[in-house]
């Protein structure tokens, strides 16, 4: 999950690698490869996977191109799509040093939910470009998952590419952050006794993944969702405020507050962070009693989990080293495993919710210190596709219907 910082990103030390770390280890060579699911043994198996025998197969698809996703890999293909502005927390190290990154989703699409998955990291930050190269790819692939792509250019890719494109387009660190918070909020509010329309809900910053967490509380019925900034509350007509932050502004902070991030704080029900930097103690203790705090920030949580616990009743973080770990890992398999069984052709805010409410169903007695499945949960992929293949039927995207 990439966080989108509000101050400049952070330097990137220059070290040699150490053969001998584990990590530089299991890195050697790439952590993905090609392998055959058909033998090529002998002269007829050539015979039929080559020439002469692939020539009826091509035929068959130029009359039928439905046939291309039953007769080649496309329909269960994706391409991880980055330009290296926005990786991890390193921010923008450019698209040599994203593959370590792409090629990891691409384990975990093979891993969690049997997708193969090619990492495409283009040398271009122009969105002109990356679209037009995108859609002149797309033909190969039954899906398309931006990663890594920084705000607020990846708003404007993600939409043209879904507008002009008729499979599913999702940019991850925007859409896979969103459906998990919302998945551990469905269960902390169980725990806290509370309803999701209820909730005070604060969004600390205004980034690829602010927006639309945002946009799905929104959704899942929370009407009072204040987004924050670097600069503070996102209110209509704040000066010098572009213009996706204006129209957030228009749709969220009902009560139209004006201030610093301590001004949203008070009182709220929820903090969920995705912005860095540190939540001053005194702020997160202005918040209501059986206070919700997601930090979400990596490595340093924007609350660290002990000064939380002295306020709050539910803890999240995106780090595995303690409860509740918020992680895209739990969505985007399952998500784009069910896209791709019905052929959907886009991935919409219905699926999304769909999915979140499959990630918490996962969780048969929600307690504070778990609100989410373990990423290795292996119900989590299947219960996410099913859900999102039958929500993208009840929506008339799936052109696969059983």
């Amino acid at each position: 999950m990439t966080i989108e910082t509000s101050s400049t990103e952070l330097s990137v030390t220059r070290t040699r690698p150490d053969p001998g770390s584990p990590v530089f280890a299991l890195h050697a060579g790439g952590k993905i490869e090609t392998v055959l699911r058909r033998p090529l043994r002998t002269r007829a198996d050539l015979s039929l996977a080559y020439t002469p025998g692939v020539a009826e197969v091509c035929l068959a698809i130029a009359a039928d191109p439905d046939l291309l996703d039953v007769y080649t890999g496309r329909g269960n293909t994706v391409a991880v799509v980055s330009d290296g502005t926005a990786v991890l927390g390193l921010g923008d190290i450019g698209p040599g040093a994203a593959m370590p990154v792409m090629e990891g989703k691409a384990m975990l699409f093979r891993h969690f939910a049997g997708i193969n998955a090619v990492p495409i990291c283009l040398d271009t930050t122009d969105p002109d470009e990356i679209v037009e190269t995108v859609a002149r790819l797309a033909p190969t692939f039954g899906g398309i998952n931006l990663e890594d792509i920084s705000a607020p250019r990846c708003f404007d890719i993600e939409a043209r590419l879904r507008e002009r494109l008729d499979l599913p387009v999702f940019h991850d660190d925007q859409h896979g952050t969103a459906v998990v918070v919302l998945a551990a909020l469905t269960n902390a509010a169980r725990v806290v006794g509370r309803e999701l329309p209820d909730l005070r809900v604060v969004v600390a910053g205004a980034g690829a993944a602010g927006v639309a967490i945002a946009t799905i509380l929104e959704g899942a019925g929370i009407q009072d969702v204040v987004v924050c900034d670097s600069r503070g509350v996102l209110v209509p007509g704040r000066a010098s405020q572009n213009g996706y932050k204006e129209e957030l502004a228009e749709r969220t902070n009902p009560r139209r507050l004006r201030g610093e991030l301590g001004v949203a704080m008070a009182g709220a029900d929820v903090y969920i962070g995705v912005s860095g930097g540190q939540v001053p103690e005194p702020v997160v203790a202005s918040m209501a009693p059986g206070a919700i705090v997601f930090a979400l920030a990596n490595p340093t949580p924007e609350v660290h989990p002990e000064v939380a616990a002295r306020y709050a009743s539910i803890i999240g973080t995106g780090r595995s080293d303690f409860p509740n770990q918020i992680n895209n890992v739990l969505a985007f398999p399952g998500i784009f495993r069910g896209a791709l069984d019905v052929r959907a052709t886009a991935i919409t805010e219905g699926m999304k919710l769909a999915a979140a409410a499959a990630i918490a169903a996962c969780v048969d007695e929600p307690a504070p210190g778990l609100v989410v499945p373990s990423v290795f949960d292996e119900r989590v992929a299947p219960a996410v596709a099913a859900a999102v293949a039958c929500s993208a039927r009840d929506e008339g995207v799936a052109r696969a219907k059983a």
